[in-house]
């Protein structure tokens, strides 16, 4: 097929799918812990300083082989220049809005802020330890929730000894707080 009749989509329609799968809610800040920030900023220089230029290095060769509409080295490079260039986008918006804040520097805290690792019994009598991170830093397998998540809303602004509610679909939970401390790191 001639390439006229085909649409690559190049827009910033794919931008969105970056703010759609990690929303900031409207007038919020992007709150990070100082290493989710420092990740981002690692993988941003990562994405520009190396892999970036190697792969416009391939393209450059695969444009210089001829006929482009059957290589597939350039083809895959173009591709893969565009996803590079989204996340670049993506990273820098993100990391510019960035507010820092050191889990570190809330000691002596006795509520449940932003950074807060907080242990938990839930209605089932099980104990959980949740961190409050942002909401580029969520890792379920390491038990770091979102700071906008429902169990982290429920949590925010309790202290130890207190039991709060929390809507889940199958109904109302009762979390009682056991434990609130900041650790740096």
């Amino acid at each position: 097929m001639n390439k006229a009749f085909t649409k690559e989509s190049d827009s910033d329609d794919e931008d969105e799918l970056y703010a759609q799968a990690q929303p900031i809610p409207a007038g919020q800040k992007n709150y990070m812990t100082p290493e989710g920030y420092k990740r981002m900023r690692d993988e941003l220089a990562h994405l520009v300083k190396k892999e970036r230029p190697e792969v416009v290095q391939v393209v450059s060769w695969a444009a210089s082989n001829g006929d482009r509409s059957e290589n597939g080295d350039y083809l895959y490079g173009k591709k893969r220049l565009r996803e590079i260039d989204r996340r670049i986008r993506f990273l820098s918006k993100r990391t510019e809005i960035a507010e820092v804040v050191d889990p570190a520097n809330q000691q002596g805290l006795e509520s449940i802020f932003f950074g807060a690792t907080v242990t938990y019994v839930n209605g089932a009598g099980e104990e959980l330890t949740v961190k409050i991170v942002g909401v580029d830093e969520v890792d379920p397998a390491q038990n770091h929730i979102s700071w906008i998540s429902p169990v982290a809303r429920a949590l925010l602004k309790s202290k130890e000894g207190d039991v709060v509610m929390l809507m889940t679909p199958a109904g109302k939970d009762e979390l009682e707080i056991v434990e609130v401390k900041y650790i740096a790191g």
